[in-house]
């Protein structure tokens, strides 16, 4: 491939389906700069230095203790990356932000605290507040003297926000709303100071408010019992004609569905950083395990089934890493080209996450269950001892579950990630129908078995481009078939959800490796080549799947024939030796004794 490509125009959201994308202006990890690279290890010294030596005291919940660590780490600026200097943060770009939630997030129930209180719990008022209410609210958020904290949940409504049943009643004076209800769930809610709460004005406008510890009327329950983040604040809210003062509405009436949905999308992207960061410390608490533990006189990572184990938990974190990164990167320019526009600071980060939300759902989505894999094969990895609570990889296990509940279920994730694409399809915002309508075209024609084409990477992007194939042929043929009906076949959008996410990954990975061989050399970056050379087989029996179980699903007859037969030819994988990779990955692990990267 040349190295030498004309300025490709960015990306939209959801484009990289239809649009090739160019490794030469993809963001890898390895492209972070100095000042980015001393933030993110300097998170990572506050970590090893502040959290984990009292981490055990966390989890115990001793009085004072997380938010006296949440008011050091506001000292040290880690609270206030993202937020404007003039109002009392440090400025910084998007990927730095992302940079900070991936290295805080190996702090077990700090991480969950700190991802809370500088996101949910500060950006609603940052994004959607006044000049007075971020002036009042933001500096002091900014440096740990406030913490923050979100109400959105309610025992009767999760992923239904809408149906939300807490009530604010504006008084004949104009002076106050009147609010009734209560919250669950709320993180940080035992000890935040300040609360993003949701509530319906006259009975059908849902609409935010910022309610203080101290309101007339407000009160909390006791902590909840959790099976894991047990050190995380965890209690519900209730309101009982509750004062809250008329200014401290935040953003318009009936608006507020605008603030929570909006939040959620860099939330996701931030919480996929977070289990990114909480991967890496556990998968590095199991490569010093596997080089230490002895069985029959031998380090038991010198076993191949423990090698196998380690790379798969390598290869998640490698990908997922991947894609955060291009996704990151891609909102972060998005942001400045908005901005350059004319579009003020909250309005730029949020249009861009906007315009990125797809990619942050499946971020979500990929980088709680990678987290989930490399945990659980840790406590697999560690035997019996990984069962005890003498060993921190058993509390990684632990904290880990949530991930894939909060900030919107995987479920959800996946139903939206397609909805999102549909609806863009919809509105011309995306050109799916055309590109779907190409491969049918192609499936009616004689397989193009390949040119031959030895140039570096052809057979890979090959592949990526076939994958792509593959979910325009199931798709278009689901929504072809199933019409407005396809939104009660969650089984079916699940589906083409898990073979976009698999796709977007590849391609992350591929992209990522050519950047990296133009720069090294192939022999460079053997580690890197293993990586996306498995990970791309192993996708492509997994598209296969998943796009047999969608159009088994729907389709019958010769149609289904035909479409199954497109299927294995564009998930057709070239004959690979994954052992000898696999090992090759785990015996870097094991030499370098953490992961690499």
């Amino acid at each position: 491939m040349s190295t030498t490509t004309n300025k490709q125009q960015a990306l939209k959201g959801g484009e990289w389906l239809v649009k090739e994308s160019s490794a030469f202006e993809t963001f890898i990890p390895e492209d972070y700069n100095e000042e980015q690279q001393m933030v993110k290890d300097m998170c990572t010294s506050f970590l090893d230095a502040e959290v984990l030596p009292v981490i055990e005291r966390v989890d115990k919940m001793e009085p004072g203790l997380m938010p006296a660590l949440m008011v050091k780490a506001g000292e040290q600026g880690l609270l206030g990356v993202s937020i404007p200097e003039e109002q009392g943060g440090l400025g910084k770009d998007f990927i730095t932000s992302t940079l900070v939630n991936e290295a805080l997030g190996g702090g077990f129930s700090f991480s969950v605290a700190v991802a809370a209180h500088t996101g949910i719990g500060t950006l609603p008022i940052l994004y959607f507040g006044t000049e007075e209410q971020k002036k009042k609210y933001i500096p002091k958020l900014a440096s740990g003297e406030w913490k923050g904290a979100y109400g959105l949940t309610e025992p009767n409504s999760g992923s239904d926000a809408l149906s939300a049943k807490t009530t604010a009643k504006l008084t004949e004076d104009g002076k106050h709303y009147i609010v009734n209800g209560q919250k669950c769930w709320i993180t940080n809610g035992g000890f935040a100071d300040v609360y993003t709460v949701f509530a319906k004005v006259d009975g059908d406008k849902f609409t935010g408010f910022i309610i203080e510890r101290g309101f007339e009327g407000f009160t909390q329950g006791p902590e909840e019992h959790k099976m894991g983040i047990k050190g995380s604040s965890t209690v519900q809210l209730f309101f009982q004609d509750c004062k809250v003062p008329a200014e401290n509405m935040l953003g318009e009436v009936g608006k507020g569905h605008i603030i929570a949905f909006n939040i959620l999308n860099i939330g996701r992207l931030k919480l996929c950083a977070a289990a990114l960061g909480g991967s890496k410390r556990a998968l590095n608490t199991t490569i010093e395990y596997a080089n230490t533990r002895e069985q029959f006189k031998t380090p038991i990572g010198s076993f191949g089934a423990i090698k196998n184990k380690l790379a798969n938990m390598a290869i998640g974190i490698w990908v997922a890493e991947s894609a955060l990164y291009r996704t990151s990167k891609w909102i972060d320019d998005k942001e400045h080209e908005l901005m350059a526009a004319g579009k003020p600071f909250n309005e730029a980060l949020l249009g861009a996450a906007e315009e990125y939300a797809i990619e942050c759902a499946m971020l979500k989505v990929y980088g709680s269950e990678v987290l989930d894999l490399v945990v659980d094969e840790g406590v697999q990895i560690h035997g019996g001892n990984g069962f005890s609570d003498e060993y921190i990889i058993s509390k990684a296990y632990r904290d880990s579950r949530i991930n894939r509940i909060y900030e919107g279920t995987n479920e959800i994730n996946r139903l939206l990630t397609v909805d999102m694409v549909l609806k863009r399809a919809m509105k011309g915002r995306l050109d799916l129908m055309g590109a779907a309508m190409n491969v049918q075209k192609e499936l009616m024609s004689i397989p193009d078995f390949g040119s031959g084409d030895d140039a570096p990477f052809a057979k890979e992007l090959k592949a990526i481009t076939n994958f792509k194939k593959a979910i325009l042929m199931v798709a278009g043929a689901a929504v072809q078939k199933l019409m407005m009906k396809i939104e009660h076949e969650q089984e079916i959008l699940m589906n083409i959800a898990d073979m976009a996410i698999e796709t977007f990954n590849a391609e992350s990975a591929l992209l990522r490796v050519i950047k990296l061989a133009d720069k090294r050399g192939e022999t460079g970056c053997q580690f890197e080549l293993d990586i996306t050379h498995t990970y791309i087989y192993d996708a492509a029996d997994r598209i296969n799947k998943f796009g047999k179980d969608a159009l088994n699903a729907f389709a019958d007859g010769d149609e289904q024939r035909m479409m199954l037969l497109g299927l294995k030819r564009f998930t057709k994988a070239e004959p690979f030796n994954s052992k000898d990779a696999k090992r090759r990955i785990a015996n870097k692990l094991l030499g370098d004794n953490k992961y690499p990267l």
